[in-house]
């Protein structure tokens, strides 16, 4: 009596639902939901009518898994997927009363025992997918550090026997290798570590006194402008002036950036780190020479992988990263395109009540 009941109302029980479903505000609802997800379902829960198994029979449970997968691959929550089904049983069950039919209580008990094994199914198939997706990307990741730290490691190690030969001195371009290999690699672990940090969910909530940190990035900074040529300027922070955060991760933001703008700055070109205050907030802007972005590339620098200009050291992590950083202790990260010249990345942080 359901089978034939959806069957003949079937315009009507996806028009009811879709309108439950746009009506929904959390999870928040998406087309694909309301055009895609709401016949699916239905198309399963008719098959399942049909075939008039015992209950437990897989039909529904393995072409739910199959709807599950689909709407991660299509950007769903699982949330969704999950509301998307009640809201599907909710029209059924209302259209029914509404039209006075006569539809039985193994009827009714059938189609909460579909809305059952969908929901279950559904969701272990969401999960297994999100996990595969998470280990790729993360194995993915792993293999290009290991690449990276490799490549760094071996010219380090060929630059120290040239060194240890005594054809060469320490002083000239194979000791100023040897040295940019090792601050690379001391980089590239403490992005790594900042990253693990975030990917834990550890960050701190301390406040920090910016002229302190300022201090601390300075050396590290001053190292990598030398390395590129570049004159770096600092403008040392207020005194007193504190942010709320986590220091080991806003000083690897700070550090990167400043490392990204002496990258990409034009050689004998400048670079400058400096702090801005508001009431409620601590602005860091650090600026480059890179001789600005073309139109509409500068949402896409904080993409994972991304790279810019001819210089394709490094992984393409560290905005990506940074950005992901600064969110979680409460900040954000922009840009400013200045074309024809370069860029200002800013740090935008809450500062601390207590300065």
């Amino acid at each position: 009596m359901l089978y034939e009941f959806i069957t003949t109302h079937r315009d009507l029980v996806v028009t009811r639902t879709r309108e439950k479903v746009a009506s929904r505000s959390v999870p928040r609802p998406t087309e694909i939901e309301i055009v895609y997800g709401v016949p699916l379902f239905l198309d399963q829960l008719c098959a399942r009518l049909l075939t008039n198994r015992e209950p437990g029979a897989t039909d529904i449970g393995t072409s739910a898994s199959l709807h599950g997968g689909e709407l991660l691959s299509a950007g769903l929550t699982i949330g969704q997927v999950v509301h998307d089904y009640g809201n599907i049983c909710e029209a059924i069950t209302e259209l029914a009363v509404e039209l006075e039919s006569q539809i039985t209580n193994d009827d009714f008990r059938t189609l909460h025992l579909c809305l059952d094994i969908a929901i279950a199914e559904s969701v272990t198939e969401f999960a297994r997918q999100r996990e595969q997706t998470i280990i790729k990307r993360d194995m993915e990741q792993l293999g290009f550090l290991a690449h990276e730290l490799r490549n760094l490691l071996n010219t380090a190690t060929l630059a120290c026997e040239a060194l240890r030969s005594g054809s060469v001195g320490v002083g000239g371009s194979t000791g100023n290798l040897l040295e940019k290999s090792l601050v690379a690699m001391s980089q590239l672990v403490s992005r790594s570590l900042a990253e693990v940090r975030l990917e834990a969910e550890l960050p701190r909530r301390e406040r920090i006194l910016m002229a302190n940190l300022l201090e601390e990035i300075e050396i590290a900074a001053t190292m990598e402008a030398k390395n590129y040529d570049i004159q770096l300027s600092i403008t040392p922070a207020n005194s007193g002036v504190m942010v709320d955060g986590d220091s080991l991760i806003l000083s690897s933001i700070v550090i990167n950036l400043v490392q990204n703008a002496c990258k990409f700055t034009r050689a004998r070109g400048n670079v400058t780190l400096s702090t801005r205050v508001t009431p409620e907030r601590v602005l860091i802007d650090i600026g480059d020479e890179c001789g600005g972005l073309p139109p509409g590339k500068a949402e896409e620098l904080f993409q994972l992988y991304e790279q810019r200009g001819t210089d394709r050291s490094g992984l393409g992590l560290g905005l990506a990263i940074s950005l992901k950083g600064a969110r979680a202790i409460g900040g954000d990260i922009s840009v400013l395109n200045r074309p024809g010249t370069g860029c200002v990345f800013t740090v935008e942080l809450p500062r601390s009540s207590a300065d």
